[in-house]
């Protein structure tokens, strides 16, 4: 193959494809994304977390976040109904309460200077990081629909339609950021359905809703909520947009949103008045979109990277969205990616073991992210009660701001595993019948 158009050929211009064409075209590396849509477009996963800043730090991207005016994230809270028998037990000193609520500021993070992120419309927030990429140089060609990529010894062939025409882009190296399209991961067969987490999301945006309606103390109206219901591992996000615009989901397994097929709807609203409360006040509000749902959305990939290309963000792999980690593995999968592929294009070694490190380390931290939402579904009563306990707090905080690529295991999950395998082998324990319907054995399952 004669010289390539572009060294670099993104697919997918989200969080992941449009941080990776950052982080190369600030380089001066030659790249161009191919997104099938036309930006803004509405988007799921609205809440970000702080390892997001390092990100938005390296690309001179803050500035942009602060002149956006995204309301600020400073913490996070968890709730369950008051007259709920979960939170009445303690055992070994840990005690659990239907309420808690974590800060940022509380742990200092390495590399963050501020004790906040941001929640964020993601129509607007994925624009303004795709211009950004495009301000550093990168191509970006939008409203195209990439149907394969040819790969031959010496680089790669990008095919793709605009329209009825046909086209194809020769590049060096690919990257995969076509989030859960993974169209690379599917050519390849390399996809792997979740065997543990089969949920479903479904979700709209209400105007008017007071979010001070379960906040139990002042200045937590603006952090991210996660309401517990009383259908088995089922939870409802509370998310801000704007001053007056919240982002509102339920979020549960399959089993119970696919026998209701029929009336979406219904189903939605039947979760939310579990929590009365919550219920009445997004009455009293304006629904501003129709219902969206997500499915079946939990997956791996047998491997991220092989000779001349790469996979990152949701291309690689997804973990269930409670702890609003898709944005931030996304952009830190592009910032790991980013240094062996300027690595590769500098000494010409484009096998997949020069792409190890990013592969070792983003298996690391998902499997951490995996093993700490197991574990949370399995008995969110030990979680509540971890955030409580000064013992194990801000162990606790360090893996929901993001932390969680440098431990094979942190120490704080090997702890609540211990805890919830001896809940497990103990029918007499007084958790015992509270425990999900997952089991210990979702660790085992974590990709490796």
């Amino acid at each position: 193959m004669s010289k390539a158009d572009f060294q670099v050929g993104i697919i997918g211009g989200g969080p992941a494809g449009s941080s990776m064409a950052a982080y190369l075209a600030k380089k001066g590396v030659s790249c161009v994304v191919f997104e099938g849509q036309i930006f803004p477009r509405p988007h799921v996963g609205e809440s970000l977390v702080p390892s997001s800043t390092r990100v938005f730090k390296e690309l001179d991207f803050l500035p942009k976040m602060e002149e956006a005016k995204f309301p600020y994230k400073y913490g996070a809270v968890w709730t369950a109904a008051s007259n709920s028998k979960a939170y009445e037990h303690d055992w070994e000193g840990l005690a659990a309460d239907c309420k808690v609520d974590i800060r940022f500021a509380e742990r200092e993070q390495p590399g963050v200077e501020q004790t906040y992120t941001y929640h964020v419309d993601r129509g607007k927030f994925d624009n303004l990081l795709l211009h950004h990429a495009h301000e550093f140089g990168a191509k970006v060609y939008e409203g195209v629909n990439v149907s394969g990529v040819d790969f031959c010894g010496n680089g790669a062939a990008v095919n793709y339609s605009i329209g009825r025409k046909e086209f194809s882009t020769t590049v060096d190296l690919v990257v995969d950021a076509s989030g859960r399209k993974t169209l690379i991961g599917n050519q390849m067969k390399w996809r792997i359905k979740d065997p543990v987490f089969d949920q479903y999301a479904i979700h709209t945006w209400f105007e008017g809703y007071d979010r001070r309606t379960l906040a139990y103390k002042h200045n937590l109206d603006n952090y991210i909520y996660v309401h517990f219901l009383p259908i088995t591992n089922s939870w409802i996000w509370q998310i801000p947009i704007t001053e007056s615009i919240t982002s509102i989901g339920v979020v549960t397994q399959k089993k119970h949103f696919a026998a209701r097929r029929d009336s979406r709807e219904q189903f939605f609203w039947n979760c939310i008045s579990s929590r009365p409360e919550l219920y009445a006040a997004l009455k009293a509000a304006q629904q501003l979109r129709p219902l969206k749902e997500e499915g079946d959305y939990s997956y791996a990939m047998k491997q991220l990277a092989d000779a001349r290309v790469v996979l990152v963000g949701d291309a690689g792999r997804f973990v269930d969205p409670i702890f609003s980690t898709g944005v931030s593995i996304a952009l830190n999968s592009s910032r790991f990616a980013s240094d062996d592929i300027l690595r590769a294009l500098e000494t010409g070694n484009f096998t997949r073991a020069a792409f190890a490190n990013f592969e070792n380390t983003i298996r690391r931290g998902t499997k951490n992210w995996y093993n700490f939402i197991s574990v949370y579904y399995r008995l969110n009563v030990l979680f509540t009660a971890f955030i409580q306990d000064p013992r194990y707090r801000l162990d606790v905080l360090k893996l929901l701001q993001g932390d969680v690529y440098e431990e094979q295991e942190p120490p704080v999950l090997a702890r609540m595993r211990a805890i919830v395998t001896e809940v497990e082998q103990n029918p007499n324990h007084v958790w015992h019948k509270l425990l999900g319907d997952l089991t210990a054995n979702a660790f085992a399952m974590a990709a490796a």
